[in-house]
C-alpha cells in the first residue's frame, strides 16, 4: 500500500504540476494519472488501496467541505435563497429528462432504462465545484452577488436528489414500483443534515470556550483533527440512520462548519480554514487520482459517437434548467452564463455508482457505465477548464 501511496502522490503531483505548466487545470493531470495508475491501464495500484478507494474518497471530500463551510457566509447565502433551492434540483431533473427523451433514440434503450443512465449522469461534481467556489470566495469573484455560494450550495444537494432518483429507478427497471416515501426522502434529508450538523457545530464551540475559559486552550491544529472526527462520525451517522430516517452526512458537515464559523472569533476561523487549505494540498491528489482509477477506460470504446452526441445534447438541457433557476435574480448575462458553466462538471458520483447498474445485472448495465466513464471524461475537464478561463471574464471582483 505505502508503494501505491507513493505514487499516487508524486505521479499525481507531476501530472498536476506539468498540467499547470502548459496551463490546463491541476485535475485534469491528476484524473490521467489515476487512469494510467489504475486497474485497467498499468495496474499498479494495490488491490488493498482499491477497496477502501471509495472511503479515501469521501475523507478528502470531506476536508474540503469544511473548509468550505468556514468560508462560507450565511448572511450572503440567504440573500441567494430560492434559486439555490432551485439549482439542488431542477438542472439535474431536466438533464434526466434530456436523457429519457434522446437515449432510447441513440442508443436504442428503453424509457426505464434511460431514466436509470439520467440518474447516474444527472449529478454535478461537488469535488470539482467546490474547491473552485470556495477559491472564488475568498479572492471575492462575484461575491457581490453570492454567486460562488449559490453554485456551492446547489451543488452540495444536488447529489442527493439524484442519488434518490437513482434508488428509485433502479428498483423499478428490476421489476419494482416507485414509493412516494422515496421522494419524500430529499427534503427530510437535507433538513436533519443541516439540523444535525447544527448541533454538533454549537457542542463544539461550546467544548472549545469551556476548555479556553477552564484555561486549558484547546490549539488550532488540535481543533482540525477534533473537527475531522466529527465529521467522519457525522458521515457514519447518515450510515446508521439509514434504516430509520434518511440524513445527508455531507450536508451536516457543512452546516457544522458553518455553524462554528458563526459561533468562533474572525481569528480562530481564519486560522482554521488556512490549515484545512494545506490539507487539501494532498487530499486533491488523493480524490482526483483515485477517481481516475475508477474509471474503466475500456467501456468509452463501446459507447461510441452516439453517446458523446448524447452528453451533448443532454448538457444543453442542463444549461436550461439552470438559466429558469436564474429568472428573476439580479444576474447578468455573463454571471448567468458562468453559473451554466460551473455546474457542467461530473465526476465522483459517476465513479461511484456508474457500475450499480451492471453489478445489479441490468441490460442496460454495460452502456450506462461506458457512458458514466465518458461523461467524467468529457465534462470534468470542459467543467474544470470553463470555470477556470472563465471566471475572470463573467464574474466581477470586489477584492
Amino acid at each position: 500500500m505505502l508503494t501505491s501511496l507513493a505514487l499516487i502522490f508524486l505521479v499525481g503531483l507531476a501530472a498536476a504540476a506539468l498540467c499547470e505548466f502548459v496551463h490546463l487545470p491541476r485535475i485534469i493531470g491528476m484524473l490521467l494519472a489515476g487512469i494510467a495508475l489504475g486497474p485497467y491501464a498499468l495496474n499498479w495500484l494495490d488491490g488493498s488501496i482499491l477497496s477502501i478507494s471509495s472511503d479515501l474518497r469521501q475523507m478528502a471530500l470531506i476536508i474540503i467541505l469544511l473548509k468550505a463551510g468556514l468560508s462560507l457566509n450565511l448572511a450572503d447565502l440567504k440573500k441567494v435563497g430560492r434559486p439555490a433551492v432551485m439549482m439542488s434540483c431542477v438542472p439535474a431533473g431536466f438533464e434526466i429528462l434530456g436523457v429519457v427523451l434522446l437515449a432510447p433514440v441513440l442508443l436504442g434503450i428503453t424509457r426505464m432504462e434511460a431514466a436509470v443512465m439520467g440518474a447516474v449522469l444527472g449529478a454535478v461534481s461537488p469535488a470539482v465545484v467546490v474547491p473552485r467556489m470556495v477559491m472564488l470566495m475568498e479572492k471575492g469573484w462575484g461575491t457581490d452577488k453570492s454567486i460562488p455560494q449559490l453554485i456551492m450550495a446547489g451543488a452540495s444537494c444536488d447529489d442527493i436528489f439524484v442519488i434518490v432518483l437513482f434508488t428509485t429507478f433502479s428498483r423499478m427497471a428490476q421489476g419494482g414500483s416507485a414509493r412516494w416515501t422515496d421522494f419524500a426522502q430529499i427534503p427530510v434529508s437535507i433538513l436533519l443534515g443541516i439540523a444535525l450538523g447544527a448541533v454538533a457545530g454549537v457542542l463544539l464551540s461550546f467544548f472549545f470556550e469551556e476548555a479556553y475559559r477552564r484555561g486549558g486552550k484547546v490549539r488550532n491544529s488540535t481543533k482540525v483533527i477534533i473537527l475531522l472526527g466529527s465529521s467522519f462520525l457525522l458521515m457514519a451517522i447518515e450510515t446508521w440512520a439509514k434504516p430509520f430516517a434518511p440524513v445527508s452526512g455531507l450536508l451536516a458537515v457543512v452546516s457544522m462548519a458553518c455553524t462554528l464559523k458563526i459561533r468562533s472569533s474572525e481569528q480562530v476561523i481564519r486560522r482554521l480554514s488556512e490549515k484545512f487549505g494545506k490539507l487539501w494540498l494532498a487530499a486533491e491528489i488523493l480524490l482526483f487520482v483515485l477517481v481516475g482509477a475508477a474509471v474503466d477506460i475500456r467501456y468509452t470504446l463501446h459507447a461510441g459517437a452516439a453517446a458523446v452526441v448524447m452528453i451533448f445534447l443532454a448538457l444543453g438541457f442542463r444549461a436550461v434548467g439552470v438559466i429558469l433557476c436564474m429568472l428573476g435574480t439580479p444576474l447578468s448575462g455573463r454571471e448567468r452564463l458562468f453559473c451554466v458553466i460551473a455546474y457542467l462538471p461530473k465526476a465522483t458520483v459517476q465513479a461511484a455508482i456508474g457500475s450499480v447498474p451492471l453489478a445489479m445485472g441490468l441490460p442496460c448495465g454495460q452502456i450506462v457505465l461506458s457512458v458514466a466513464v465518458l461523461a467524467i471524461l468529457i465534462t470534468a475537464p470542459l467543467g474544470a477548464i470553463g470555470i477556470d478561463c472563465s471566471y475572470k471574464k463573467l464574474l466581477r471582483s470586489v477584492g
